[in-house]
């Protein structure tokens, strides 16, 4: 199995607790932007033939505080590269980019509900098609970022040079699956007015990430803070550009080979990961305790970039919930004791049936900041029903119909600076079927200023929409 990768200040540690008696042999220095990784093979080990590359004279002799002696041999991960980059003449990023923006090709990213299109050099769309009775097709769309000018490769002088620019300035990286990655950046604005920050446009940043055999694929899709996005691309076109290669290999292995007397791995070291261990080790509890703590650890988020070629796009912000049973959880659920959370980037939604909708961001330094979108009243809920329909039915081929989605509206909420108006909002509770039978999406739109749609996708609700009375409230199946 391999070696999980040591944090890099366990690694510093490491270091500081040895003393260098070799030749007095200076180590690298340490960067975020090259991870390592220390293996303790023993003595039987042959070094590896392809990746970073190693010789057998490049180490050096450590000592621990206990006198523990260990022959580390180091990768050479400067071998080659920085002369390649100085004497690269080759075309700039942007002019390898080039195809793409003069193809006018566009990229699509598909997910529960949002589809995203990047057309390189033009724009970037968030819309959700939805058709209605008959044949007509609702879209909802928002334009994450618009090209400013006309042509995205004809800025005169600013790159005449950019080969001997790039010499001089640090290359941005970006964390893609815990390998510091090069990307080259794109930034697109002017795009639908966000009423979240005074009516200012939308703004992103494309970042184009070298990748062998990709097809300009969406990676991901980020709000980083609100209407401000990254979208990551992967492309083939950058990597003949050495400051852009792909590296197969994201972490640089140190190999640490025990000197005789000496134990395989630190003594230290091995206490130290075994109360590491211990920490990991899930909290127990007995079934009737676990049965009724229905508010411990009721959610795991997933959220995996999709693997290049693949073509399952995974689900960003589709949470799964715990170990209760249908029965249970419906009971819950529908008394409001069980929340559904879910969302995707900067904002994340609590939804509490029956009693309110929650909006809240949660920060390390700030703490949680959170807002009232909606809280429940039955009466105003019922008031609204007889002005909107508060169940939406499906046609089956046999003529039968079912409720495929109920909506509930929920008011008095936090006042909206924009229109000194209580928010509010229509939750929508769709029945969707999935392969994990507790799977939660949820989405928000804001179709008008503050006032906002919640949607709400589960395997859970098929099995409760048809108890949908006359203004779309459940019950517990009978």
């Amino acid at each position: 199995a391999p070696v999980p990768a040591v944090p890099r200040a366990l690694l510093c540690g490491l270091l500081a607790a040895v003393t260098v008696v070799e030749g007095g042999r200076a180590l690298p220095q340490l960067s975020d932007d090259i991870p390592f990784r220390v293996n303790w093979p023993g003595t039987e080990f042959s070094l590896p033939t392809t990746g970073v590359l190693y010789k057998e004279d490049n180490y050096i002799i450590m000592t621990t505080v206990d006198k523990e002696k260990y022959k580390c041999i180091l990768p050479l991960i400067a071998s080659g590269n920085e002369e390649e980059e100085k004497d690269y003449k080759g075309p700039t990023p942007r002019e390898l980019l080039e195809p793409l923006f003069k193809q006018s090709s566009c990229s699509y990213r598909i997910e529960s509900y949002w589809t995203y299109e990047v057309c390189h050099g033009k724009h970037i769309r968030q819309y959700h098609e939805e058709k209605e009775t008959g044949q007509k097709i609702n879209i909802q769309e928002y334009y994450l970022g618009n090209m400013m000018m006309k042509n995205p490769l004809s800025e005169p002088g600013l790159f005449a040079d950019a080969n001997l620019i790039l010499c001089f300035v640090v290359v941005p990286t970006k964390n893609i699956e815990g390998q510091m990655t090069p990307y080259y950046p794109v930034e697109m604005g002017n795009g639908t007015p966000c009423s979240l920050r005074q009516n200012l446009p939308r703004s992103s940043t494309v970042m184009y990430i070298c990748h062998p055999e990709a097809k300009h694929e969406i990676l991901s899709v980020a709000e980083v803070t609100t209407c401000e996005y990254e979208v990551v691309i992967l492309t083939p076109l950058l990597c003949s550009h050495p400051k852009y290669r792909f590296r197969a290999s994201p972490v640089n292995d140190i190999f640490c080979q025990s000197l005789p007397g000496s134990p395989l791995k630190p003594h230290n070291l091995q206490q130290l990961e075994k109360q590491q261990e211990m920490l990991k080790m899930p909290f127990r509890r007995g079934k009737e305790e676990e049965i009724h703590s229905p508010k411990e650890e009721k959610f795991s988020a997933i959220h995996k970039p999709v693997a290049v070629g693949s073509h399952q796009l995974l689900t960003v912000g589709t949470t799964h919930i715990s170990k209760l049973t249908d029965d249970q959880l419906i009971k819950e659920f529908l008394s409001g004791s069980y929340c559904f959370h879910g969302g995707v980037g900067w904002w994340k939604y609590e939804f509490c049936y029956g009693k309110y909708v929650h909006q809240y961001h949660e920060d390390k330094e700030s703490g949680k900041t959170s807002v009232v979108v909606g809280t429940w009243s039955r009466e105003e809920h019922i008031e609204w029903s007889r002005k909107n329909a508060a169940r939406t039915y499906y046609l089956r081929e046999d003529g039968t119909r079912t409720v495929r989605m109920v909506s509930h509206f929920y008011g008095n909420g936090d006042v909206c600076d924009l229109t000194d108006k209580p928010r509010q909002v229509t939750v929508k509770l769709k029945c969707k079927e999935s392969d994990s039978p507790h799977a939660v999406t949820i989405y928000m739109l804001e179709p008008h200023s503050c006032q906002y749609i919640l949607g709400v996708e589960s395997p859970v609700i098929c099995k409760i929409l048809d108890t949908a009375d006359e203004h779309g409230l459940l019950s517990v199946p009978s």
